[in-house]
């Protein structure tokens, strides 16, 4: 593994240094590098460290341009307005920096120089309740921030923080003590997920039904929660029944959406039912949290409510029950103190923000988030109908997660069958494409907005060919593959002697980009970017397709193996990006 210095990097370095010889005031000043439509590069940095030295930009830029030396990587630099440099660099220095890329296996992108352990806690689906639309987003945003750190050289430890504990579990393990059958399943064969969820479903709403209708039922099922609460063996034992079956249902879900969650990386808020004492008294002794009105409490001064008064992050209630903030806050001590947490993401909901906001601060009050851990919420914004609202089924409920996918994969299936006979798909391969393309579409639509965002789901955009989709960018890389296959005998081969093209310099330009723009992806928690690149990347590969003939018309040999190595390198970072965001790329489309 060998990581290879981008471009853009060996060209700042050389504008640095050149920099700090004619500026030594400015010695290790960064030139603020950017991609330019005048040239390749534009250097921007000059002109604010002139005015910061009363000296006079534009002869301060023609001092620099002086000390750079041209030739190998850069092919030449000019002053441009009041102190901006205009840089464009070698097509050798192109062709060679890529054919270093294409002969590593992470195409030369580095690892991060000081990884660090972060805890991310996504995909958070309730016990004995169906997943709705509203779990995609945790879901598939969390998974590919996983994927994206784990590149970068971070140790990820994966959270799914289920609900699994609460009063509701009175009600239906009371209800499962009287009617003690009713998860059982029909046979001793492996359970579908819809098995379980529609047992769960059944019995969720008899047990709502008596618990409304009957008060000795009432009064038994909130005793019976005590006895959840004292770790009664009986009744844990019924409860560990329904955190049993809806996983079947969970993991069946996971799976449509080509996820992989394992068990030991599914703590809910159970796990940490016997720190919650503890945590209490540690905030009580230490001041951070109050007692008010016989409820434990911590304060803020920003925190008000509608009447002015303060709105407390309650620990722990009056009637000595404990609220979620008791338990995340147990998690964060386990987070960090056992699993040795550099980072905490939460990828949850925007509409937590005020919680998360004040049980970080309790944390850092309390010294469990000490300066050297980050605890950050990925938020994220609401999956909207076409018709911008919230996202509801025409009887206005909420849209289950499972016919959401199994509706996109049927859409996807049939664009698939559509092409399938010009590029000879079997019809198991028709299948399997089709699931590849409606559950990349379903995730390339959610990645590709900015997860504070709300986005509109629409199916019909979403598996369009055209356009910002991931379909799009898989016929990219099927199209890639049919040309490699095409060439035959000729083989890509990088050949830095020839002048290229615009197109091929544009993509290869872009290409070299890839390790900067996961770098950034990492640090700001941001997939959207991932997505962007790599729709740019596609677009610029049909661009140098269209103007650069790779097969047809045959260019002369060196040309063209040039060109294929190009389309090799392309298809190569399409698949690792789209694999980064969970996304597969079929070989033929």
């Amino acid at each position: 593994m060998a990581s290879v210095p981008s471009l853009a990097s060996s060209v700042n370095q050389r504008v640095a240094d050149a920099l700090a010889s004619a500026l030594p005031e400015a010695g290790g000043a960064d030139p603020l590098l950017r991609r330019s439509d005048r040239a390749d590069f534009q250097a921007n940095g000059i002109l604010a460290l002139a005015k910061k030295a009363k000296a006079n930009p534009r002869e301060l830029a023609t001092t620099v341009v002086e000390g750079i030396a041209t030739g190998d990587l850069i092919r030449e630099i000019e002053v441009s307005g009041p102190g901006f440099l205009n840089i464009t660099i070698t097509d050798r220095a192109i062709v060679e920096t890529l054919a270093a890329r294409a002969g590593d296996d992470r195409l030369g992108v580095p690892l991060a120089a000081n990884p660090g352990t972060t805890v991310i806690d996504y995909a958070q689906p309730n016990v004995a309740k169906e997943m709705h639309v509203g779990h995609l987003r945790s879901a598939v945003i969390g998974a590919a921030m996983v994927e994206i750190l784990e590149f970068t050289g971070e140790t990820v430890v994966r959270r799914h923080h289920i609900g699994d504990w609460g009063t509701q579990f009175g009600m239906l393990i009371q209800y499962l003590m009287e009617h003690p059958h009713e998860l059982d399943h029909k046979s001793d064969e492996e359970v579908s997920g819809e098995e379980a969820m529609s047992n769960l479903n059944r019995l969720y709403k008899a047990s709502r039904g008596l618990f409304d209708s009957d008060e000795e039922f009432k009064t038994r099922a909130r005793a019976r929660v005590v006895d959840l609460q004292a770790g009664d063996a009986e009744t844990l034992a019924l409860w560990q029944r329904f955190v049993d079956e809806s996983k079947i249902y969970f993991y069946s879900v996971f799976n449509k959406l080509d996820m992989d969650i394992q068990d030991p990386d599914v703590v809910g808020e159970s796990g940490y039912n016997d720190m919650l004492v503890e945590t209490c008294k540690l905030l009580e002794e230490s001041g951070v949290a109050v007692r008010s009105n016989g409820a434990l409490c911590v304060f803020f001064d920003d925190v008000k409510g509608p009447d002015g008064n303060p709105t407390p992050l309650i620990v722990q209630k009056s009637d000595g029950g404990f609220g979620y903030a008791a338990t995340d806050l147990s998690a964060i001590r386990n987070r960090v103190a056992d699993l040795g947490a550099t980072e905490l993401i939460y990828v949850v909901d925007a509409r937590q923000s005020l919680h998360f906001k004040m049980v970080f601060e309790t944390a850092r009050r309390a010294g469990w988030l000490s300066d050297g851990v980050k605890a950050v919420q990925l938020a994220f914004g609401t999956v909207l109908g076409k018709d911008g609202k919230p996202f509801k089924t025409r009887e206005g409920e909420t849209v289950r997660l499972v016919d959401l996918l199994d509706e996109a994969v049927d859409r996807a299936t049939a664009v698939v069958r559509e092409k399938a006979e010009k590029v000879g798909l079997t019809e198991e391969e028709i299948v399997e494409n089709g699931r590849y393309v409606g559950i990349g579409a379903v995730k390339y639509a959610d990645l590709s907005t900015s997860a504070a965002r709300d986005y509109k789901f629409d199916l019909d955009q979403m598996v369009s060919l055209n356009g910002d989709t991931s379909v799009y960018l898989q016929y990219a890389y099927a199209r890639i593959k049919s040309i490699l296959r095409r060439a035959g005998d000729r083989k890509p081969v990088a050949h830095p002697e020839l002048e290229l093209a615009p197109a091929e310099r544009a993509l290869g330009l872009h290409l070299d980009h890839f390790g900067e723009l996961i770098a950034e992806a990492a640090a700001e928690h941001a997939p959207h970017k991932v997505a962007a690149y790599l729709y740019q990347l596609s677009s610029l590969f049909t661009t140098f397709y269209d103007q650069c003939p790779v097969v047809k018309p045959e260019p002369e040999l060196v040309v063209g193996e040039n060109r294929l190595f190009l389309c090799e390198l392309t298809a190569r970072t399409l698949s690792k990006g789209m694999s980064l965001l969970g996304i597969r790329t079929p070989e033929k489309l």
